[in-house]
């Protein structure tokens, strides 16, 4: 297998993370031509005057930055040390996946109980991706 191979799934939701970002605006200049919000709204981050459906996509974005920080280090640190094995690949994927479903769903109808646990699965694979990360550093030590 091929250490480069965890590089796919970290580009896949670089690429999703991406896509949000450019639904901001989108959702943003919309609310604007419906006169729902004024450039002020966004002047300093977001007003208490912009509606739900045009922050909640500033909201996920967000949350693509926070948590899936803690992925692209753990994957940077398998590949460097030589840790990519086929189980590792195999969360990494789950984790993208489960992120772009936990996005899905806080986008569309936002039921926060399955967001929730989308949120925990994704939130499980990142554990034990980081648990490979430390066994294999252990077995270098």
């Amino acid at each position: 297998m091929q250490q480069s191979s965890l590089f796919f799934p970290v580009l896949a939701l670089a690429a999703w993370t991406g896509l949000v970002l450019l639904l901001m605006p989108l959702r943003r200049i919309r609310a604007a031509l419906r006169r729902a919000v004024s450039p002020d709204d966004f002047r300093l981050g977001e007003s208490a005057h912009v509606p739900p459906h045009v922050s909640l996509v500033n909201r996920n974005y967000m949350n693509l930055l926070e948590a899936p920080m803690l992925f692209y280090v753990v994957c940077i640190l398998l590949f460097v040390t030589g840790g990519v094995s086929p189980g590792a690949l195999g969360l990494a994927w789950a984790y993208v996946g489960l992120r772009v479903v936990h996005s899905l769903i806080h986008l569309s109808y936002n039921r926060v109980i399955h967001r929730l646990g989308v949120f925990a699965l994704s939130n499980g694979a990142l554990v034990a991706l980081w648990v490979i990360a430390g066994q294999h550093l252990l077995q270098m030590a």
